[in-house]
């Protein structure tokens, strides 16, 4: 394959170099976070198909996100392996069950459903129960982990009650079960399937037709499992039905890190790898590439449970848990991990605002630092805070870029500009396109080449789309939606920028992978973000904020293994900061109220008793007065029509008004004119609680404003 096997060797730490040399058989890697398991696995393959010892057409490397597997596609290229295929697990089932539908079903497959929370409420309806928004979204998440943990109506209850799981929605566990009998029958009478059923459908053909899964097999011969400790059973199931009784496996995964056992994840597939493949080998990957050695040693204290010296003995050392690393950093000393302690949580999300304002004097670029919490509604004071402070952010698990509505358009005049039409590109089937729907809704415009810069490099022509849809070279003053569409085309245009060795095609074709796989451009603000949805990513500077009993270990869980996980999201937490780490709680919810919050209880003999001085914030006088002079006479009046709909509601509530919305919100609600709830909820200061309490009566105020 032109790749040299003894310098693919030479670029690999001697660990890693045990992973990249067994190229058959099964094996495990234990790989803790930072240790660099994707170049290990990846080196793997490479190495394999450079000895030949196997064909890379007959590799499947099964990851759990689209990220990961278009990550591990490019490295595979960078290699010279582009023949392996990476996927997710259910991208790789749906193509395979696509395929051998019509021979072993017939007719056309059924369209895979959306969303779940139609049919669970015609589901409950049937039943009698009474739902809401929240009920239907709880109901659903347990029929999903019912559903991967190959649980049927009938076992359910046995299966709940071995496993000290409550029913949601304060159903009991009978109710529960027929709600799940429910689902089946509505779903089927609609003639669509679930995601789960992707899965669970591609096992049953494996299972009961030999000549579908003779196939399969003599296609894929050697696979990788990244995340293993994220395995379900059904997923479990599955790949062993694609190894049919062989053993060329190779498994990565860390115990240390099972945030989602609430979904069905089950790390003991890890552990006891060795019960289902006998004679695997185990290497374990320990040397952290990612974080300084501070940050490593708080990492390991979080993971072993450090000795208890003031308080509740369930944080009592116990040493590491079984299959996990114990981390040694391989970075330079850097600066000590900051433990601060607010008065409340205003004063939290303004102290951290100021700490990161620092941290950009001092070089560190926005998009490097991240703020990371236990629960989403924990971002709203966050995100007003940031917005006072004049810094950009962008919250994850938000709008997806590639379904922001002018990316959405650049994307169809750069298609139409080289006549590219990937299949189902640009039709919506009804579930089950992988690429996504990027052109809805309603048949893309015919645009006019001329002049939009076909003729010169790809740089100028992303430029000239750009122009087109909004973009300038100077960013607009102020925030709000405005900003936010250029924030989106000017991070398009500088990955034109980075990538202008392209011709304009390739870079089409390029964007349309990273659609399909989320993969969006860097764009410049911190990034906010829920724990859970940290996995996987890393900044050079994190914020962990709101380390106390109740939110960490969140109060909802009660038995010692529920407190446990809640444990490893922390070490999860920490592991994602490279160089700064500040660890902070407040000790109460708002200024006035009784301090009781504690910090939590994994930090018990960690938290210092001279804590980090935190970094006040500079008192700026306001510039809003300016800013109003200086706007348009519509601004001004529409700020003015908001203002008054404020006091009165704060008066109909008996709340400051400044606590529904500050003035610069108003300002930048009525300079950005925004005609949707998305479009809303993009301007700093409005996160989604406030979103759906005022949003509504926001949006009627422009729409007549506008009809004047």
């Amino acid at each position: 394959m032109g790749q040299d096997p003894d310098a693919l060797l030479e670029a690999l730490d001697p660990e890693q170099r045990q992973v990249a040399m067994q190229v058959t058989g099964p094996l495990a890697v234990l790989a803790g976070a930072g240790t660099g398991k994707t170049r290990a696995i990846t080196y793997r393959l490479a190495y394999g198909s450079a000895i030949g010892a196997f064909d890379p057409a007959s590799v499947l490397a099964v990851t759990f996100t689209q990220r990961a597997a278009a990550e591990m596609r490019t490295r595979l290229r960078d290699l010279g392996v582009p023949g392996a295929q990476a996927r997710t697990f259910h991208s790789a089932a749906l193509r395979q069950l696509r395929y051998f539908w019509p021979r072993a079903i017939g007719g056309p497959m059924r369209p895979i459903m959306d969303y779940k929370a139609p049919i669970v409420a015609n589901a409950a309806r049937r039943l009698g129960l009474s739902i809401d928004k929240t009920a239907i979204r709880d109901m659903s998440a347990e029929i999903e982990w019912a559903k991967v943990s190959m649980i049927g109506p009938g076992a359910y209850v046995d299966a709940a009650t071995t496993q000290l799981r409550e029913a949601p929605a304060d159903l009991d566990l009978e109710t529960m079960a027929n709600l799940l009998a429910a689902y089946e029958d509505s779903k089927d009478e609609r003639g669509v399937i679930d995601f789960e059923d992707v899965l669970l459908l591609l096992t049953g053909l494996l299972q009961e037709r030999d000549d579908i899964a003779r196939a399969v097999r003599s296609q894929y011969r050697n696979f990788v499992v990244d995340e293993f400790q994220d395995v379900s059973a059904l997923q479990f199931a599955l790949l062993q039905e694609w190894l049919g009784g062989r053993h060329d496996v190779c498994v990565v995964g860390d115990v240390a890190q099972t945030i989602y056992s609430f979904a069905g994840a089950d790390p003991a597939y890890l552990v006891n790898f060795e019960k289902f493949h006998p004679g695997a080998r185990r290497v374990q990957l320990n040397r952290d590439y990612r974080s300084t050695p501070q940050i490593v040693s708080i990492a390991n204290k979080v993971l072993e449970g450090a000795a208890n010296t003031r308080r509740r003995n369930t944080a009592a050392g116990k040493g590491m848990p079984e299959g996990a690393v114990r981390l040694k950093s391989q970075r330079p000393s850097g600066p000590a991990v900051s433990f601060v302690s607010y008065a409340d949580d205003q004063s939290e999300a303004a102290g951290i605002a100021a700490h990161i304002k620092s941290l950009t004097e001092d070089g560190v670029p926005l998009q490097d630092i991240a703020i990371l919490y236990r629960t989403n509604a924990q971002s709203e004071a966050f995100e007003q805070a940031l917005a006072d402070a004049g810094i950009g952010f962008i919250i994850r698990g938000g709008e997806k870029f590639f379904e922001r509505e002018e990316i959405r358009r650049a994307m169809v005049i750069l298609r139409q500009l080289v006549r590219i039409n990937l299949p189902g590109a640009a039709t919506n089937s009804g579930g089950g396109n992988e690429a996504g729907n990027l052109d809805a809704p309603g048949k893309p415009e015919q645009v006019d080449a001329s002049g939009l810069g076909l003729e010169e490099n790809t740089v100028e022509a992303v430029k000239n789309v750009a122009s087109g849809l909004g973009w300038t070279v100077k960013p607009p003053s102020g925030q709000g939606a405005v900003r936010e569409k250029w924030e989106s085309l000017d991070a398009l245009v500088n990955l034109a920028i980075e990538r202008e060795d392209l011709p304009l095609a390739e870079f089409v074709q390029e964007l349309n992978e990273r659609a399909e796989a989320q993969l969006a451009p860097t764009i410049s603000g911190v990034t906010l973000s829920s724990l859970h949805a940290a996995k996987g990513l890393e900044w050079e500077a994190v914020f962990l904020a709101g380390t106390s009993e109740g939110l960490l270990p969140i109060s909802l869980a009660k038995t010692p293994e529920a407190i446990e996980e809640e444990r490893r999201l922390l070490y999860v937490g920490v592991t994602r900061a490279k160089t700064h780490l500040v660890v902070s709680y407040a000790k109460s919810r708002g200024a006035g109220r009784n301090k009781t919050r504690e910090n939590s209880r994994f930090l018990d003999s960690i938290w210092p008793v001279e804590e980090y001085k935190p970094i006040k914030p500079k008192r700026v006088a306001p510039k809003l007065k300016d800013e109003l002079a200086d706007a348009p006479e519509d601004v001004k009046r529409l700020f003015e029509e908001l203002r008054q709909w404020r006091l009165q509601l704060s008066r109909e509530i008996s709340k400051p008004a400044y606590t529904i919305f500050t003035d610069r919100t108003l300002m930048a609600i009525a300079d950005a004119k925004p005609e949707t709830l998305i479009q809303l909820r993009t301007i700093p200061g409005i996160g989604a609680t406030k979103s759906e309490k005022y949003g509504a009566d926001v949006l009627k105020i422009i729409r007549d404003f506008a009809g004047e």
